[in-house]
């Protein structure tokens, strides 16, 4: 039985592996990236819509079987799951997609330090433990330095109280160092706001200063008309509110009077471009206040 005839029209329905192309493909294959720059065929691009897709997909197909057959001569590695290919390294510089970060602002021990010339020494992170026989991380879960009862006997100070708790007294120590530490990392981020802004921290300080001291003042109904006034207060400017006398000529009492007729007689009484903002915030207010006592 002669079956030369079947297995040439199954191969026909594969297409080859051979690609050729008379200008060399140029391949980066840590990226898996080809760059053909042949030319195309621009009379099969402007023919009709079916021919240009399969002109299209016919180029796409053969870039893609250039780059695998790159890929399937990389010496590989087997493992239980697959067999992987180990990519070279990339040669093509791509820009960055964000912006270089900008470099970091000293703080004042950075700024002291450089002055002083001092060099920090670099401490390894885990220390051993004699009491526990073991290597624990100086800082951190389960640290060395974390543990307040350590040493087990504590030396009383000749100037404090021999009653006194000195383990309560190292804890409290130790906040208040960490506490000191997150007023100096607040106190160094402000100073960089004011350096990046082109102010200096110290009048920058002063304005929040004031801004504050305008806030507090309008907290009061005189807006701070009465209270004691300190040495370099700015003076602040407050809401005159007017009113109308209770006693007035009958001509502009009947010209106001037609004014408002007139307003509710066009629909312009709920559609009013003047708005009290004293009173719309105060039912913002009310309203904010009910709903948080349900």
């Amino acid at each position: 039985m002669d079956v030369t005839g079947i297995l040439d029209e199954h191969k026909n329905r594969f297409k080859t592996i051979q690609v050729d192309r008379l200008v060399p493909v140029e391949f980066d294959l840590g990226l898996m990236a080809c760059f053909d720059v042949n030319m195309i065929d621009e009379a099969k691009l402007v023919a009709s819509q079916k021919s240009r897709d399969a002109y299209l997909q016919e180029l796409s197909r053969e870039g893609a079987q250039l780059m695998i057959n790159e890929l399937f001569v990389l010496p590989t590695t087997v493992d239980e799951d697959s067999v992987y290919a180990t990519l070279p390294a990339i040669r093509t510089v791509l820009p960055r997609e964000k912006p270089a970060p900008k470099e970091k602002p000293m703080t004042r021990w950075e700024k002291f330090a450089k002055i002083k010339n001092i060099q920090n020494k670099k401490k390894s992170r885990m220390v051993y433990d004699e009491d526990q026989g073991e290597w624990r991380p100086r800082f951190g879960f389960k640290g060395v330095n974390n543990d307040d009862q350590k040493p087990w006997l504590i030396e009383v100070p000749g100037n404090a109280d021999p009653y006194d708790d000195q383990y309560k007294a190292r804890r409290e120590e130790k906040k208040e160092r960490i506490d000191k530490n997150k007023r100096r990392a607040q106190r160094n981020f402000e100073e960089n706001l004011a350096v990046e802004k082109g102010m200096k921290p110290k009048d920058m300080r002063k304005r929040e200063l004031q801004s504050a001291l305008v806030l507090s003042k309008g907290s009061t109904a005189s807006m701070g008309k009465f209270d004691t006034k300190l040495a370099g207060e700015p003076k602040v400017k407050g809401l005159k509110r007017k009113f109308d006398p209770l006693v007035r000529n009958s001509d502009k009492e009947k010209s106001n009077n037609m004014e408002i007729l007139n307003r509710v007689s066009k629909g312009e009484a709920k559609t009013s471009s003047v708005v009290n903002a004293r009173k719309a915030q105060r039912a913002i207010n009310n309203a904010k206040r009910s709903k948080k006592q349900e």
